[in-house]
């Protein structure tokens, strides 16, 4: 199912990110706390205010800095096992100045990662004067869209997770009950089906289901409204789950049905066209144009999904204007919506890998709108 030219081990993810790094014209990469820096070293690092640092130079050995007091934790990570040597500072010193010194001279140009911290950012331009600054985003992107089978299969069992408490929602979704109280049940229940973190819990009733991002609030669940219900974690392995399914309390408006029929057919049809080749912009436009012709076009107002892996959003994005074609081992949601302010709104999301012949849904629990009894 991954990609040829995938990679599990850290040592080859450093490797590959040294190779990207000299095509992409930069002298080393500068890693910070986050996903970039446990993709490549395994290790979950803090993101404080003290600098812990991966340095990835073009020419010569990389290196982790870290305070003297997170040493232990680095070297009983999975990058104390790596031919990666550890450099701890103190208090007392300027591990920016520290950093710089250990890299190669003659360096012009870093890539910094996305998330980093600015002061982090200001740090390096004040230790490394005259060098410029790019984003490694675009070297490490493109590592990390390609999963390899380990990474599809962690992807899978954070699927399975999800999927197990969408499963169990009518234990927890009724009537006279509020949003917020349903979100605590059910961020306890993502606990319980594995996943080491909750990272979001939409309970979205009535009106609130038009608002894609709608925070779980006290408005109580009323008999006959649909409820949008978007959950996510993360698992021990790092890999994140993400998925949508829609709930009534009782029976719908009919209004409710027409839309969620349209949205149901849009949504297979999205995930039947997965396959080598087919454009992140094609993709898109096969529920776009559906929901367009239904009538709904204007009611559709975001992307239809995102890649997922160690953060639940990542490259590659299934939007409008990106000409890139999918290859085996993308992971990414298929998420289309409607909705409809002041009243109600609905998403179905799965997430699905492109595969050598086609494309393979993670989630697999009913897409169909999910009638609990009043």
């Amino acid at each position: 199912m991954a990609h040829d030219a995938s990679h599990s081990s850290p040592a080859d993810r450093i490797a590959r990110a040294r190779i990207g790094a000299r095509v992409a014209g930069l002298d080393a990469l500068l890693i910070t706390p986050g996903a970039d820096l446990r993709y490549l070293t395994g290790y979950e690092a803090l993101p404080l205010e003290r600098l812990t640092c991966l340095a990835v130079p073009v020419e010569g050995e990389p290196f982790l800095v870290v305070p003297l007091l997170e040493q232990p934790a680095a070297e009983a990570s999975p990058a104390g096992a790596l031919d990666l040597e550890i450099v701890p500072w103190r208090e007392t010193e300027d591990p920016y100045a520290l950093l710089a010194s250990r890299l190669p001279s003659g360096i012009r140009r870093v890539g910094l990662d996305n998330h980093m911290f600015a002061e982090k950012v200001l740090g390096f331009r004040s230790a490394l004067p005259g060098v410029g600054q790019a984003l490694a985003g675009g070297v490490l992107g493109e590592l990390r869209m390609r999963k390899s089978a380990a990474e599809v299969a962690a992807l899978l069992e954070a699927a399975e997770a999800i999927d197990k408490v969408h499963s169990a929602m009518e234990e927890w979704l009724r009537p006279g009950r509020t949003e917020r109280e349903v979100g605590r049940d059910v961020a306890d229940a993502i606990i319980a089906s594995g996943h080491a973190r909750v990272d979001f819990v939409i309970v979205a009733s009535g009106p609130n289901g038009a608002s894609p991002h709608a925070e779980v609030s006290d408005r109580v669940i009323r008999p006959g409204e649909p409820v949008v219900v978007d959950i996510g974690g993360t698992m021990p392995s790092g890999y994140c789950s993400d998925s949508t399914r829609n709930y009534c309390v009782g029976r719908p408006p009919e209004r409710y049905e027409t839309l969620y029929e349209v949205l149901l057919h849009a949504q297979k049809e999205q995930c039947d066209a997965v396959a080598p080749g087919i454009t992140a912009e094609q993709l898109d436009a096969v529920g776009r144009d559906l929901i367009a012709k239904a009538g709904f076009g204007e009611s559709f107002i975001h992307r239809t999904g995102h890649g997922i892996g160690l953060e639940t959003h990542e490259e590659p994005y299934i939007v409008a204007g990106s000409p890139l074609p999918l290859e085996p081992g993308m992971a990414f949601s298929i998420e289309p919506g409607i909705y409809l302010p002041g009243e109600f709104g609905a998403r179905i999301e799965d997430i699905a890998v492109c595969t050598e012949d086609g494309g393979e849904r993670l989630n697999l629990t009913s897409r169909e709108l999910r009638i609990l009894a009043g």
